[in-house]
C-alpha cells in the first residue's frame, strides 16, 4: 500500500461546524438527523497495525520505516506476533506470524505486549470520535476498528464523506501519532469491504464503494477469504462448486447455497450483491435473550493434566471476581480444553505401525501400543469420543488425516489449513447447575468435576476456555433450605474486598497462592491488563 499520506496531518486537529461551532457530540445528533433524511453513509475506521504503531510512537519511531513486532519472545520462538509494522509487511513478513517464521536476515525490535495500555489508547481515540459524533452513531467493532454512521453529520459540517473520514483520521494522527485508514459505503458491509480491499490501493488511505463500484472492483477479487465474514471453511465449501469469488456466489443457484449453508446462506447472498440491511441503530437496539461470560487462553507451551488444572483454577478465580463485580449469578457453565497438536509426529509414524515418537509432554510412546485418537471425550467408559484400534490400519488413518491437514488456503493474513483435524482434538462439557450462584467455592467444585470427567490426563493441553451462561442479577441467586445464607454473604463480602484491593493497587496486589506456582499464568496475564498501579 502506498502510504505517502501517513506523514500528513490535517490542517486542523478539530473541525468546527460551518460557522465555527464546537465539534459535534450527543447534543447535536437529533438536530443533525432531522436535517438529513436520505441514503445512509457509513465510515469504517481502522487503526493501522495498532499495537505495533503504539509501540513505535512511544519510542519515537516511524512504523512505516521501522521493523518492529509485538510479541513476548520469552514465550519461545513459536509465539505469535500480535502485530508487525507496515515496514515488515513490505519485506514479505505476514501479519500474525510466529517468531520463527521471520527471516533471520531481518533485524527488528520485539516489543512485549501491553494490553492494558493498548486499551487505554483505544479509549482515548474513541474519545476523539465522540467529539465529532454521538455515541449512538458509533459501533465499536474491535479494539482498533469501529463503524460510524456519518449520514447526519455530513450536511452539518458541510463535508463530503471522504473529507469527513480524512478529518477524523487527521485528528487521531495529530493527537496520538497513530495512522488510520477508512472505508466508506452506503451500508456496513460495503464500508468494511472498502476498508479491507480498496483503501490499501488509495493514496489517501480511504476506500469508497457503492454497489456499482463494488461489482467492478470487488466481485472478482480473490482470494475470497479477504472478504469480511468469509473464512477458509466457507471458502472450501464454495470451492466444491467452483466458486472462488463473490461474482461466483451471486451466479450460483440460491438453492445450492441454502442446502450447503442453511439460513446463513442469506448473508452470503446479500453480501454477494453488496447488500446489508442491518444498521448501527439496530445493532445498538439489540438485546440478547440471555447473556454469558467467557474466559479463555492459549498456553505458552504444552501443559500436563495437573499443570492445566492449576491454570483452570486461576481462571475460575478471576471469572468469579468478574461475576461478583458485575452483580450477576450463573446457572450454567461450560469447559473447553484443546489438546496440543501432534500432527507433525503423526506424519512421522511408519505405516507399519511400528514407529515410536515423543509426545507433547515429553513421554516416549509407541504407535503400536497406543495410537492417537482423532476425537476424545472423558477418560474411561462412555462419552462421545471413539478410540481407534491400534495397529497399521489405525496408523494409516491417522497419517491420512495428518495429510489432509496439509490442505491450505492463502488469504490476506497468510496461509492457513482448511478443515484440518490435529492428532489431538479437544474435550469439554456443558452443565446446567440446578442453581444460580456466583459462589467461588461452589463454582470451583463444579469446574473441577467437569475437568475430571472430560479431560484425558495422558494428553498435553494447549488451550483452556471456561464459560458462564444464563447470567441474571445477583438478587435472583438460588436460596433453599440447605443454603447457608450467612456463609454465602461472608464469601461474597470477601470477593468484594479482593476486588477493591485489586482495583486500587493493581490485579497482582493480591493473588492466590497457586498463582505463585511455576506453571501458573495469572500474574503474567495480570501484568498485561493492569497488574501494577503507580
Amino acid at each position: 500500500m502506498r502510504d505517502q499520506v501517513h506523514g500528513r496531518r490535517a490542517d486542523t486537529a478539530m473541525h468546527a461546524g460551518p460557522e465555527g461551532a464546537a465539534p459535534a457530540g450527543a447534543d447535536i445528533a437529533p438536530r443533525a438527523r432531522r436535517a438529513c433524511e436520505r441514503e445512509r453513509t457509513y465510515i469504517c475506521i481502522d487503526l493501522k497495525t495498532f499495537y505495533a504503531s503504539v509501540e513505535c510512537v512511544e519510542r519515537g519511531l516511524d512504523p512505516f520505516t521501522q521493523n518492529l513486532v509485538v510479541a513476548d519472545t520469552a514465550r519461545g520462538t513459536s509465539t505469535i506476533c500480535l502485530a508487525i509494522t507496515p515496514a515488515m509487511k513490505k519485506l514479505g513478513v505476514r501479519n500474525r506470524c510466529r517468531i520463527f517464521e521471520i527471516p533471520q536476515n531481518i533485524d527488528y525490535i520485539a516489543a512485549k505486549p501491553r494490553m492494558r495500555h493498548y486499551m487505554e489508547m483505544s479509549a482515548r481515540i474513541y474519545g476523539i470520535y465522540l467529539e465529532y459524533v454521538s455515541p449512538q452513531d458509533i459501533h465499536v467493532y474491535s479494539i482498533d476498528e469501529c463503524f460510524i454512521d456519518a449520514t447526519p453529520y455530513l450536511p452539518l459540517y458541510g463535508l463530503t464523506a471522504r473529507q469527513f473520514a480524512d478529518e477524523l483520521r487527521g485528528a487521531v494522527f495529530a493527537r496520538t501519532g497513530i495512522t488510520a485508514t477508512a472505508g466508506i459505503g452506503p451500508n456496513l458491509f460495503l464500508a468494511k469491504v472498502a476498508l479491507d480491499i480498496t483503501a490499501k490501493h488509495e493514496s489517501d488511505g480511504i476506500g469508497v464503494l457503492d454497489e456499482e463500484r463494488f461489482r467492478q472492483d470487488v466481485w472478482r477479487h480473490r482470494p475470497i477469504t479477504d472478504i469480511w465474514g468469509i473464512g477458509p471453511g466457507i471458502a472450501s465449501r464454495l470451492a466444491k462448486y467452483r466458486v472462488h469469488d463473490l461474482m461466483g456466489v451471486a451466479a450460483l443457484d440460491e438453492r445450492i447455497l441454502y442446502r450447503e449453508f442453511g439460513v446463513n446462506a442469506e448473508y452470503l447472498i446479500d453480501h454477494a450483491h453488496g447488500r446489508e440491511p442491518c444498521t448501527i441503530a439496530e445493532i445498538q437496539a439489540y438485546r440478547p435473550q440471555a447473556s454469558s461470560m467467557v474466559n479463555g487462553q492459549v498456553l505458552s507451551r504444552n501443559y500436563s493434566y495437573d499443570e492445566a488444572l492449576t491454570v483452570l483454577r486461576e481462571m475460575v478465580d478471576a471469572s468469579v471476581l468478574d461475576l461478583v463485580d458485575q452483580g450477576v449469578v450463573a446457572s450454567s457453565i461450560s469447559l473447553y480444553v484443546g489438546y496440543a497438536s501432534e500432527a507433525r509426529e503423526v506424519r512421522r509414524l511408519d505405516v507399519s505401525g511400528s514407529a515410536s515418537y515423543r509426545d507433547g509432554c515429553g513421554r516416549r510412546r509407541s504407535s503400536t501400543a497406543e495410537d492417537i485418537p482423532r476425537s476424545t471425550s472423558r477418560p474411561g467408559q462412555g462419552g462421545t469420543g471413539r478410540r481407534p484400534q491400534a495397529g497399521p490400519g489405525a496408523t494409516r488413518d491417522l497419517m491420512a488425516e495428518a495429510a489432509r491437514g496439509d490442505e491450505t488456503f492463502t488469504g490476506e493474513h497468510g496461509t492457513r489449513r482448511v478443515g484440518a483435524k490435529s492428532g489431538y482434538a479437544h474435550a469439554g462439557k456443558q452443565r446446567k447447575l440446578g442453581e444460580r450462584t456466583n459462589s467461588r467455592r461452589r463454582l470451583m467444585a463444579y469446574f473441577e468435576q467437569l475437568y475430571a470427567e472430560s479431560v484425558d490426563p495422558r494428553r498435553p493441553v494447549k488451550r483452556i476456555s471456561i464459560g458462564f451462561g444464563d447470567l441474571l442479577p445477583e438478587e435472583l441467586a438460588t436460596v433453599n433450605l440447605f443454603t447457608d445464607v450467612e456463609a454465602e454473604a461472608r464469601e461474597r463480602d470477601l470477593q468484594k474486598a479482593i476486588i477493591g484491593v485489586k482495583g486500587r493497587y493493581g490485579k497482582n496486589a493480591l493473588v492466590m497462592g497457586r498463582s505463585l506456582r511455576p506453571e501458573a499464568t495469572g500474574r503474567e496475564r495480570n501484568e498485561q491488563v493492569g497488574g501494577h498501579h503507580a
